[in-house]
């Protein structure tokens, strides 16, 4: 394969740098997304003095708001404590501007030194209150923090969970899941933040005041030494957001790489077919991209840090001279010049503090803005609550004239003008090759999606005006990738219905139901027993015994309409037969089956079959009537029996 240059084009045109060729070969291009077009380029212009000053209250009321959620006494603590150490720190100004007056002041050194001890006493007592204070500050935080990310996380995984299914295979509201996630421990660390802003406002007040009693002149100079340090902590800031928005998904395929390696599902084709050092070899390739992302962001933040000391060291120098100016000119005296001196260190620090603060708290609000734009549009697209009351009896499920195509992939129609019923209390297999349109049905049928044209009626009421969740738990549905959930084989059974009471009657009876006894008598600790292999005593199930289990999961939920798509995919021929018979069987207590399958001998009991090709209906009847019509399913059938009816070649003489 000929090697390319670094950069490249993506599809609007533009440069992308950097781009290595592990991100063309195995995910197609270029991992970034496009931050000049992108929702977040008003965020970054945020990030300015302007905003600081404007959006201040904001996120202080924000913060204050997630942490009154999250524990109201420990956030009363916290703000109590950071009022009372900024007074403290105004106090003992105050006692260090007495003492260097009694020190430097008339008097023999004993005189001088007994005026200055209850000054000195003062500073003492303050100074052990503001310790107190700290404790009691660190203590309560340490409290709110991981309380905040708690309830932050716990609302982005409901909403998340509430969404359509099509929200979550939408390439946008993913890529705002992935951001968003960040919000929660965004949210966490700006109480520390807030705290950290609170505690440097009011010290910066009472330094502030001092300076302002002690000499006007000096309050604008303490700005200006400042100012510098807070344009480089906000350019950085503005850099390292716009950084991470643009290479979030080159991240998340960074971390899947490494995922990969140590995955046991993939570890035995790795091994075999020595897969390890090629995804080495581009784990590395991608990581070295991304390490020359930070790399020129380091480069960037060092020369911005640079520019900022110049200008703090100017700054610093006209405050010290204009204090020797007033010195000179008699407009201060020592004792009271040795107090600015403090009161203009002090008063430099907290404002240093602040503005670093701040903008820390402000770079993590953005974080925690994606986190409640998730909380919006999540939202906007969650199941719709409530609805029309489904028939209790229905007769039968009707598509009639139904359209469906997934996103992006608008070329060919999944289902185009589809029309057939579905009666209930049946066996209906659904029949096609690969990509005809058979499991798309039967999400439509369930619910996941929404037609794009036409109507899914259960007897006169249409599916897209129903109660969705009431329409979800009339339905179980086998898939033919279901979730192996890495929990106890109890658990697998009982996620089919998890808002039912778990009790071991009925888990007992699905298993039966389903055939899966001898699975679960084969386990160490029956159905205690853990089945992921990752875990200290866990299990691993063969393809074969996870549908069973699959299909007891079904069985647990006693929907009253059953989908199984290719149920039999792993199990052998005598397993096949069993289950088929337990799926017989369901329907014979009045359960409707929907059946997918590519075995078509298997679906010879079925009352009807819908044979679909490339999206559209071409055929409906029973298997007889479609065999004797000699269409697309007995043309399927009859290649299928050939593979049993084929002679097998003799064996040649030894």
């Amino acid at each position: 394969m000929g090697k390319r240059r670094a950069g490249g084009k993506d599809g609007k045109g533009r440069g992308t740098p950097g781009v290595s060729e592990s991100e063309r070969l195995l995910f197609g291009g270029p991992l970034r997304y496009d931050m000049g077009w992108n929702s977040h380029s008003e965020a970054f212009l945020e990030l300015n003095f302007r905003a600081m000053v404007t959006r201040l209250p904001a996120l202080l009321a924000s913060s204050f708001r997630l942490a009154w959620q999250a524990d109201r006494a420990a956030a009363r603590t916290v703000l109590a404590a950071e009022a009372g150490r900024g007074l403290a720190q105004a106090v003992s100004l105050l006692a260090v501007n007495s003492v260097l007056g009694r020190l430097i002041g008339d008097g023999t050194i004993e005189e001088r030194l007994r005026g200055a001890v209850p000054a000195l006493l003062t500073m003492a007592a303050v100074m052990l209150a503001g310790a107190l204070l700290r404790a009691a500050s660190t203590y309560a935080t340490g409290r709110l923090e991981p309380k905040v990310e708690r309830v932050a996380t716990e609302l982005y995984l409901e909403r998340a969970a509430e969404v359509e299914l099509a929200a979550i295979e939408d390439h946008a509201f993913h890529k705002l899941l992935d951001t968003a996630q960040y919000g929660a421990a965004s949210a966490r660390r700006m109480i520390s933040f807030a705290t950290g802003v609170v505690n440097a406002m009011i010290s910066l007040v009472a330094a502030a005041g001092v300076l302002t009693v002690l000499h006007p002149a000096l309050l604008p100079l303490l700005v200006t030494m400042t100012l510098p340090s807070g344009w480089s902590a906000l350019t950085i800031a503005r850099r390292r957001y716009e950084s991470f928005h643009a290479w979030v998904q080159h991240a998340r395929a960074g971390r899947l790489l490494g995922a990969l390696l140590i995955e046991p599902e993939a570890a035995p084709e790795i091994r075999v077919h020595g897969v390890g050092p090629f995804l080495l070899r581009h784990f590395r390739s991608m990581s070295e991209t991304a390490e020359a992302e930070q790399a020129r962001l380091a480069r960037l933040a060092a020369r911005t840090g640079l520019i900022a000391a110049a200008w703090t060291g100017l700054a610093t120098a006209a405050t010290y001279a204009t204090l020797g100016g007033l010195l000179l000119a008699g407009a201060m005296a020592l004792s009271v010049a040795g107090t600015a001196v403090i009161a203009v260190r002090t008063g430099s620090q907290s404002l240093d503090t602040l503005v670093v603060e701040i903008n820390a708290l402000h770079e993590e609000a953005l974080f925690v803005g994606d986190l409640q734009r998730l909380y919006v549009e999540a939202a906007e697209r969650a199941i719709p609550l409530g609805g029309a009351a489904l028939p209790e009896e229905p007769r039968e499920i009707r598509f009639e004239h139904v359209t469906f195509s997934y996103p992006g992939d608008a070329a060919r129609p999944a289902l185009d003008d589809v029309t057939l019923t579905v009666p209930l209390g049946k066996i209906v297999a659904l029949v096609g090759e690969n990509g005809s349109g058979k499991t798309t049905l039967v999400k439509l049928l369930a619910g996941l999606y929404a037609p794009d044209d036409g109507r899914i009626l259960w007897d006169d009421v249409d599916a897209a005006t129903a109660d969705r969740r009431r329409l979800a738990e009339r339905v179980a549905m086998v898939a033919q990738d279901f979730k192996r959930w890495p929990f106890t084989a109890r658990v697998n059974v009982a996620v089919g219905r998890s808002s039912a009471p778990l009790t071991d009657e009925r888990v007992t009876d699905a298993v039966a139901e389903a055939g899966a006894e001898e699975v679960v008598m084969d386990l160490p600790r029956g159905l205690d027993t853990l089945l992921a292999r990752n875990f200290s005593g866990g299990h691993e199930l063969s393809g074969g015994q996870w549908q069973r289990l699959g299909i007891a999961r079904a069985a647990y939920r006693r929907g009253r309409i059953l989908i199984v798509d290719e149920p039999t995919a792993a199990l052998d021929a005598r397993a096949e037969l069993e289950v088929f018979e337990k799926i017989r069987a369901l329907a014979g207590t009045g359960q409707t089956v929907i059946l997918i399958t590519h075995r078509l001998a298997s679906v010879r009991h079925a009352d009807l079959v819908h044979v679909l090709d490339q999206g559209r209906l071409v055929e409906s009847g029973t298997p007889e009537e479609l065999l004797a019509t000699g269409g697309v399913y007995a043309e399927l059938y009859s290649l299928q029996a050939e593979q049993f009816t084929q002679k097998m070649p003799a064996p040649k003489a030894g």
